[in-house]
Protein backbone atom coordinates (compact mmCIF):
# COMPACT_ATOMS: atom_id res chain seq x y z
CA UNK A 1 0.00 0.00 0.00
CA UNK A 2 1.11 3.55 -0.60
CA UNK A 3 2.63 5.51 2.00
CA UNK A 4 1.67 9.02 2.29
CA UNK A 5 3.53 10.80 4.71
CA UNK A 6 2.18 14.34 5.82
CA UNK A 7 6.24 15.57 6.08
CA UNK A 8 6.59 14.87 2.59
CA UNK A 9 9.98 12.85 1.85
CA UNK A 10 12.61 14.27 -0.36
CA UNK A 11 15.12 12.41 -2.60
CA UNK A 12 17.64 13.50 -3.64
CA UNK A 13 19.30 11.63 -7.06
CA UNK A 14 21.56 12.38 -10.15
CA UNK A 15 24.78 10.54 -11.64
CA UNK A 16 28.00 10.13 -9.80
CA UNK A 17 30.36 12.54 -8.78
CA UNK A 18 27.52 15.46 -9.92
CA UNK A 19 26.81 17.00 -6.97
CA UNK A 20 24.66 14.62 -4.99
CA UNK A 21 26.33 14.24 -1.67
CA UNK A 22 26.76 18.00 -1.92
CA UNK A 23 23.38 18.43 -1.58
CA UNK A 24 22.61 15.95 1.11
CA UNK A 25 25.06 17.91 3.43
CA UNK A 26 22.96 21.17 2.85
CA UNK A 27 19.81 19.77 2.91
CA UNK A 28 20.75 17.61 6.69
CA UNK A 29 21.90 20.81 7.63
CA UNK A 30 18.01 22.51 7.79
CA UNK A 31 16.12 23.08 11.45
CA UNK A 32 13.43 20.67 9.64
CA UNK A 33 15.19 17.97 7.29
CA UNK A 34 17.80 15.13 8.61
CA UNK A 35 18.90 13.34 5.85
CA UNK A 36 21.47 10.79 6.85
CA UNK A 37 24.45 8.78 5.09
CA UNK A 38 24.15 7.29 1.42
CA UNK A 39 22.11 4.56 1.93
CA UNK A 40 21.79 2.08 -1.59
CA UNK A 41 18.26 -0.01 -0.03
CA UNK A 42 16.31 0.81 -3.66
CA UNK A 43 18.94 -1.11 -5.88
CA UNK A 44 20.26 -3.72 -3.06
CA UNK A 45 16.67 -5.05 -2.03
CA UNK A 46 13.65 -3.62 -4.03
CA UNK A 47 14.31 -5.80 -7.37
CA UNK A 48 15.17 -8.41 -5.35
CA UNK A 49 12.13 -8.71 -2.78
CA UNK A 50 10.83 -11.94 -4.30
CA UNK A 51 14.22 -13.71 -2.48
CA UNK A 52 12.49 -13.44 1.09
CA UNK A 53 9.28 -15.26 0.63
CA UNK A 54 5.88 -13.96 1.78
CA UNK A 55 6.42 -11.17 3.74
CA UNK A 56 2.99 -11.59 5.71
CA UNK A 57 5.07 -14.47 7.62
CA UNK A 58 7.30 -13.22 10.41
CA UNK A 59 10.46 -15.02 9.95
CA UNK A 60 10.90 -14.06 6.31
CA UNK A 61 9.93 -9.74 6.99
CA UNK A 62 12.39 -10.00 10.10
CA UNK A 63 15.02 -11.53 7.70
CA UNK A 64 14.75 -8.26 5.15
CA UNK A 65 14.56 -6.29 8.19
CA UNK A 66 17.88 -6.98 9.45
CA UNK A 67 19.52 -7.08 6.03
CA UNK A 68 18.24 -3.52 6.17
CA UNK A 69 18.94 -2.02 9.12
CA UNK A 70 22.91 -4.04 9.43
CA UNK A 71 24.01 -3.43 5.73
CA UNK A 72 23.84 0.76 6.51
CA UNK A 73 27.57 1.59 4.86
CA UNK A 74 27.42 4.16 8.21
CA UNK A 75 26.87 1.59 10.81
CA UNK A 76 22.97 2.99 11.88
CA UNK A 77 24.09 6.27 10.53
CA UNK A 78 25.40 6.71 13.63
CA UNK A 79 22.37 6.92 15.51
CA UNK A 80 23.00 5.29 19.37
CA UNK A 81 21.18 2.28 19.42
CA UNK A 82 21.26 -1.05 21.10
CA UNK A 83 21.69 -3.43 18.38
CA UNK A 84 20.14 -6.25 20.31
CA UNK A 85 16.97 -4.59 19.79
CA UNK A 86 16.91 -2.09 17.04
CA UNK A 87 15.82 -4.98 14.98
CA UNK A 88 12.70 -5.20 16.84
CA UNK A 89 11.82 -1.42 17.89
CA UNK A 90 12.15 -0.69 13.99
CA UNK A 91 10.00 -3.79 13.06
CA UNK A 92 7.26 -2.37 15.40
CA UNK A 93 7.23 1.00 14.43
CA UNK A 94 6.78 0.13 10.64
CA UNK A 95 3.09 2.23 9.20
CA UNK A 96 3.23 -1.26 7.09
CA UNK A 97 4.97 -4.53 6.70
CA UNK A 98 6.72 -4.05 3.40
CA UNK A 99 10.05 -2.72 2.30
CA UNK A 100 8.56 0.82 1.89
CA UNK A 101 7.60 0.37 5.84
CA UNK A 102 10.39 -0.68 6.89
CA UNK A 103 12.14 2.46 5.02
CA UNK A 104 9.98 4.47 6.10
CA UNK A 105 10.48 3.28 9.34
CA UNK A 106 14.37 3.31 9.26
CA UNK A 107 14.45 7.12 7.80
CA UNK A 108 11.92 7.99 10.45
CA UNK A 109 14.37 6.47 13.36
CA UNK A 110 16.62 9.18 11.83
CA UNK A 111 14.81 12.05 12.02
CA UNK A 112 13.56 11.41 15.36
CA UNK A 113 16.83 10.94 16.95
CA UNK A 114 17.84 14.23 14.93
CA UNK A 115 14.95 15.89 16.21
CA UNK A 116 13.33 16.93 13.26
CA UNK A 117 10.10 16.24 11.68
CA UNK A 118 10.87 15.61 7.71
CA UNK A 119 13.28 13.22 6.43
CA UNK A 120 15.20 13.25 2.70
CA UNK A 121 17.51 10.74 1.74
CA UNK A 122 19.89 10.42 -1.21
CA UNK A 123 21.19 7.46 -3.15
CA UNK A 124 22.64 8.44 -6.54
CA UNK A 125 21.48 5.16 -8.50
CA UNK A 126 17.44 5.91 -7.21
CA UNK A 127 17.12 7.59 -10.24
CA UNK A 128 16.83 4.34 -11.58
CA UNK A 129 13.65 3.11 -9.43
CA UNK A 130 11.37 6.73 -9.48
CA UNK A 131 8.72 4.64 -10.61
CA UNK A 132 8.99 2.20 -7.50
CA UNK A 133 9.62 5.25 -5.25
CA UNK A 134 6.55 7.24 -6.16
CA UNK A 135 4.14 4.50 -5.95
CA UNK A 136 5.80 3.57 -2.09
CA UNK A 137 5.75 7.59 -1.72
CA UNK A 138 3.23 8.64 -3.70
CA UNK A 139 3.42 12.57 -2.56
CA UNK A 140 7.52 12.51 -2.59
CA UNK A 141 9.26 15.11 -3.86
CA UNK A 142 12.49 14.61 -6.03
CA UNK A 143 15.69 16.81 -6.50
CA UNK A 144 18.11 15.90 -9.81
CA UNK A 145 21.17 17.07 -9.89
CA UNK A 146 23.11 17.67 -13.33
CA UNK A 147 26.63 18.12 -13.62
CA UNK A 148 28.47 19.10 -16.57
CA UNK A 149 29.64 15.14 -18.02
CA UNK A 150 33.05 15.96 -18.84
CA UNK A 151 33.63 16.77 -15.41
CA UNK A 152 31.89 14.29 -13.49
CA UNK A 153 33.60 11.52 -15.70
CA UNK A 154 36.80 13.32 -14.90
CA UNK A 155 36.05 13.56 -11.20
CA UNK A 156 35.30 9.47 -11.66
CA UNK A 157 38.42 8.81 -13.01
CA UNK A 158 40.75 10.35 -10.46
CA UNK A 159 38.14 8.46 -8.00
CA UNK A 160 38.65 4.81 -6.18
CA UNK A 161 35.52 3.50 -7.66
CA UNK A 162 33.43 3.62 -10.73
CA UNK A 163 34.30 3.80 -14.24
CA UNK A 164 38.00 3.78 -14.69
CA UNK A 165 38.25 4.92 -18.60
CA UNK A 166 36.59 7.64 -20.31
CA UNK A 167 33.84 5.35 -22.50
CA UNK A 168 32.41 3.40 -19.25
CA UNK A 169 32.26 7.08 -17.75
CA UNK A 170 30.91 8.35 -20.66
CA UNK A 171 28.13 5.21 -20.74
CA UNK A 172 27.14 5.49 -17.43
CA UNK A 173 26.45 8.96 -17.08
CA UNK A 174 24.50 9.37 -20.24
CA UNK A 175 22.52 5.79 -18.81
CA UNK A 176 21.90 7.75 -15.51
CA UNK A 177 20.84 10.89 -17.69
CA UNK A 178 17.87 9.18 -19.60
CA UNK A 179 16.74 7.03 -17.10
CA UNK A 180 15.13 9.93 -15.66
CA UNK A 181 13.35 11.97 -18.57
CA UNK A 182 10.22 10.35 -18.50
CA UNK A 183 10.05 11.25 -15.13
CA UNK A 184 11.38 15.45 -15.29
CA UNK A 185 8.75 15.27 -18.57
CA UNK A 186 5.78 13.97 -16.17
CA UNK A 187 6.58 15.24 -12.79
CA UNK A 188 7.50 19.38 -13.85
CA UNK A 189 5.40 21.66 -12.75
CA UNK A 190 3.61 19.21 -10.36
CA UNK A 191 5.30 20.40 -6.88
CA UNK A 192 6.94 16.92 -7.30
CA UNK A 193 10.24 17.03 -9.62
CA UNK A 194 13.43 20.17 -9.05
CA UNK A 195 16.42 20.12 -11.36
CA UNK A 196 19.70 22.18 -9.55
CA UNK A 197 22.53 22.08 -11.70
CA UNK A 198 25.91 21.80 -9.83
CA UNK A 199 27.80 24.92 -11.36
CA UNK A 200 24.48 27.32 -10.74
CA UNK A 201 24.91 25.71 -7.19
CA UNK A 202 28.15 25.99 -6.59
CA UNK A 203 28.39 29.76 -8.41
CA UNK A 204 25.21 31.27 -6.45
CA UNK A 205 24.81 28.48 -3.54
CA UNK A 206 22.26 30.81 -1.45
CA UNK A 207 20.28 31.63 -4.39
CA UNK A 208 19.76 28.11 -5.22
CA UNK A 209 19.37 26.81 -1.72
CA UNK A 210 16.27 29.28 -1.83
CA UNK A 211 14.95 27.80 -4.70
CA UNK A 212 15.53 24.57 -3.48
CA UNK A 213 13.21 25.21 -0.01
CA UNK A 214 10.72 27.10 -1.85
CA UNK A 215 9.88 23.75 -3.75
CA UNK A 216 10.16 22.02 -0.83
CA UNK A 217 7.76 24.46 0.52
CA UNK A 218 10.31 25.20 3.61
CA UNK A 219 12.03 28.21 4.85
CA UNK A 220 15.29 28.86 3.41
CA UNK A 221 18.38 28.69 6.12
CA UNK A 222 21.46 29.86 5.67
CA UNK A 223 22.65 27.00 8.02
CA UNK A 224 22.79 24.94 5.03
CA UNK A 225 25.81 27.13 3.60
CA UNK A 226 27.72 25.75 6.85
CA UNK A 227 27.72 22.20 6.32
CA UNK A 228 31.41 21.89 5.88
CA UNK A 229 31.78 21.88 9.89
CA UNK A 230 29.02 18.84 10.36
CA UNK A 231 30.28 15.54 11.10
CA UNK A 232 29.55 13.83 7.88
CA UNK A 233 31.16 16.08 6.26
CA UNK A 234 34.31 16.40 7.86
CA UNK A 235 34.87 12.37 7.64
CA UNK A 236 33.44 12.93 3.98
CA UNK A 237 36.16 15.57 3.34
CA UNK A 238 38.57 13.65 5.35
CA UNK A 239 39.01 11.26 1.78
CA UNK A 240 40.42 11.73 -1.35
CA UNK A 241 37.04 11.01 -3.14
CA UNK A 242 35.02 13.82 -1.01
CA UNK A 243 37.59 16.36 -0.02
CA UNK A 244 35.67 19.25 -1.29
CA UNK A 245 32.88 18.24 1.24
CA UNK A 246 35.14 19.24 4.23
CA UNK A 247 35.07 22.93 2.50
CA UNK A 248 32.91 25.89 1.73
CA UNK A 249 31.11 25.64 -1.44
CA UNK A 250 33.68 26.20 -4.47
CA UNK A 251 33.66 26.92 -7.79
CA UNK A 252 37.42 25.26 -8.49
CA UNK A 253 35.88 21.98 -9.47
CA UNK A 254 33.93 23.58 -12.48
CA UNK A 255 35.58 22.92 -15.84
CA UNK A 256 38.18 20.62 -14.87
CA UNK A 257 37.97 17.85 -17.60
CA UNK A 258 39.83 20.55 -19.55
CA UNK A 259 42.48 19.81 -17.64
CA UNK A 260 41.84 16.01 -16.58
CA UNK A 261 40.92 14.83 -19.93
CA UNK A 262 43.03 14.26 -22.99
CA UNK A 263 41.61 16.25 -26.19
CA UNK A 264 41.12 12.81 -27.20
CA UNK A 265 38.76 11.55 -24.20
CA UNK A 266 36.96 14.46 -24.94
CA UNK A 267 36.16 13.75 -27.98
CA UNK A 268 34.98 9.98 -27.11
CA UNK A 269 32.83 11.49 -24.59
CA UNK A 270 31.11 13.24 -27.01
CA UNK A 271 30.57 10.88 -29.13
CA UNK A 272 28.82 8.37 -26.73
CA UNK A 273 27.30 11.25 -24.56
CA UNK A 274 27.65 14.03 -26.73
CA UNK A 275 23.85 14.09 -27.26
CA UNK A 276 22.70 13.74 -23.34
CA UNK A 277 25.44 16.60 -22.51
CA UNK A 278 23.60 19.09 -25.01
CA UNK A 279 20.31 18.33 -23.60
CA UNK A 280 21.42 18.70 -20.30
CA UNK A 281 22.79 22.56 -21.52
CA UNK A 282 26.25 22.12 -22.13
CA UNK A 283 28.12 22.77 -25.46
CA UNK A 284 30.55 20.64 -27.30
CA UNK A 285 33.93 22.08 -28.10
CA UNK A 286 34.96 19.51 -29.84
CA UNK A 287 34.55 16.98 -32.64
CA UNK A 288 33.31 13.07 -31.83
CA UNK A 289 35.43 10.48 -31.75
CA UNK A 290 33.39 7.01 -31.34
CA UNK A 291 36.80 4.21 -30.30
CA UNK A 292 35.50 0.80 -32.70
CA UNK A 293 34.21 -1.96 -31.76
CA UNK A 294 37.95 -3.63 -30.68
CA UNK A 295 38.93 -0.30 -28.66
CA UNK A 296 35.34 -0.73 -27.00
CA UNK A 297 35.79 -4.46 -25.77
CA UNK A 298 38.69 -3.20 -24.28
CA UNK A 299 37.76 -0.55 -22.51
CA UNK A 300 34.82 -2.44 -21.09
CA UNK A 301 37.07 -5.86 -19.96
CA UNK A 302 39.79 -3.28 -18.70
CA UNK A 303 37.28 -1.55 -16.68
CA UNK A 304 36.00 -4.73 -14.93
CA UNK A 305 39.63 -5.61 -14.54
CA UNK A 306 40.73 -2.34 -12.88
CA UNK A 307 37.38 -2.41 -10.82
CA UNK A 308 37.65 -5.83 -9.28
CA UNK A 309 41.99 -5.46 -9.09
CA UNK A 310 41.68 -1.69 -6.76
CA UNK A 311 38.42 -2.67 -4.56
CA UNK A 312 40.87 -3.27 -1.31
CA UNK A 313 43.23 -0.49 -2.36
CA UNK A 314 44.20 2.89 -1.02
CA UNK A 315 40.32 4.42 -0.24
CA UNK A 316 38.80 1.00 -2.41
CA UNK A 317 35.14 0.05 -1.47
CA UNK A 318 36.02 -3.67 -0.63
CA UNK A 319 34.01 -3.38 2.81
CA UNK A 320 31.07 -1.87 0.97
CA UNK A 321 31.14 -4.48 -1.47
CA UNK A 322 31.62 -7.61 0.72
CA UNK A 323 28.29 -6.69 2.18
CA UNK A 324 27.08 -6.53 -1.21
CA UNK A 325 28.41 -9.53 -2.01
CA UNK A 326 27.10 -11.07 1.36
CA UNK A 327 23.54 -10.15 0.46
CA UNK A 328 23.66 -12.24 -2.90
CA UNK A 329 24.90 -15.43 -0.98
CA UNK A 330 21.76 -15.22 1.56
CA UNK A 331 19.61 -14.69 -1.68
CA UNK A 332 20.64 -18.22 -3.14
CA UNK A 333 20.89 -19.95 0.26
CA UNK A 334 17.52 -18.86 0.32
CA UNK A 335 16.62 -20.59 -2.41
CA UNK A 336 18.24 -23.51 -1.44
CA UNK A 337 16.34 -23.89 1.69
CA UNK A 338 13.23 -23.47 -0.74
CA UNK A 339 12.28 -19.78 0.13
CA UNK A 340 11.94 -19.02 -2.99
CA UNK A 341 11.83 -20.78 -7.06
CA UNK A 342 12.93 -18.04 -9.79
CA UNK A 343 9.25 -18.82 -10.65
CA UNK A 344 8.50 -16.01 -7.90
CA UNK A 345 11.25 -13.43 -9.80
CA UNK A 346 8.92 -11.29 -11.29
CA UNK A 347 12.47 -10.03 -13.42
CA UNK A 348 11.59 -6.45 -11.96
CA UNK A 349 14.80 -4.03 -13.69
CA UNK A 350 17.75 -4.35 -13.20
CA UNK A 351 17.55 -8.10 -13.00
CA UNK A 352 19.04 -9.20 -16.11
CA UNK A 353 20.15 -6.01 -17.19
CA UNK A 354 24.25 -6.01 -18.19
CA UNK A 355 24.62 -3.42 -15.45
CA UNK A 356 22.13 -4.98 -12.84
CA UNK A 357 25.74 -5.27 -10.64
CA UNK A 358 26.10 -2.03 -10.82
CA UNK A 359 22.93 -0.76 -10.81
CA UNK A 360 22.74 -2.35 -7.56
CA UNK A 361 25.38 -1.13 -5.70
CA UNK A 362 28.37 -3.26 -6.67
CA UNK A 363 31.68 -1.36 -7.46
CA UNK A 364 32.94 -4.40 -9.80
CA UNK A 365 31.52 -7.39 -11.42
CA UNK A 366 31.49 -10.74 -9.75
CA UNK A 367 33.50 -12.42 -12.27
CA UNK A 368 36.51 -10.60 -12.28
CA UNK A 369 36.04 -10.47 -8.67
CA UNK A 370 35.86 -14.58 -9.14
CA UNK A 371 38.87 -14.26 -11.45
CA UNK A 372 41.34 -11.91 -8.96
CA UNK A 373 40.15 -14.26 -5.82
CA UNK A 374 39.31 -10.81 -4.34
CA UNK A 375 39.00 -12.11 -0.78
CA UNK A 376 36.09 -10.08 1.24
CA UNK A 377 36.95 -7.80 4.31
CA UNK A 378 33.85 -7.13 6.66
CA UNK A 379 35.06 -4.56 8.71
CA UNK A 380 37.18 -1.35 7.66
CA UNK A 381 38.26 2.42 9.63
CA UNK A 382 38.09 4.37 6.67
CA UNK A 383 35.04 6.78 6.17
CA UNK A 384 32.76 5.13 3.43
Amino acid sequence: MPINLREKPIFMIGAERSGTTLVMAMLGCHPRIAVPEVVWYYSRFAPYLHTYGDLTQEANFRTLATEMVFGLKTPFWGMPVNPRTIVDEIVESVHERTFAGLYCAMHERFAQEAGKPRWGEKTPYNLFFVDRMLADFPNAQFIFITRDGRDASADYLESSFGPTNIYCAASIWKKCQNAVVQWRDKLTGTGQWFDIKYEELVRSPERIMQATCAFLGEEYDPEMLGFHTTNLAKARGATRDHKPLGHPVSDKYVGIYKDLLSKRDQRIFAAVAGKELEQAGYALDVEPEMPGEEAIRKYKEWDGRIRAATLDGPEGHIVYESYNDWLIDQREERRSKGVWTEADNPGQFPVGEPDEELIMGQRAWTKWKKHFCVKRQYTGKAAL
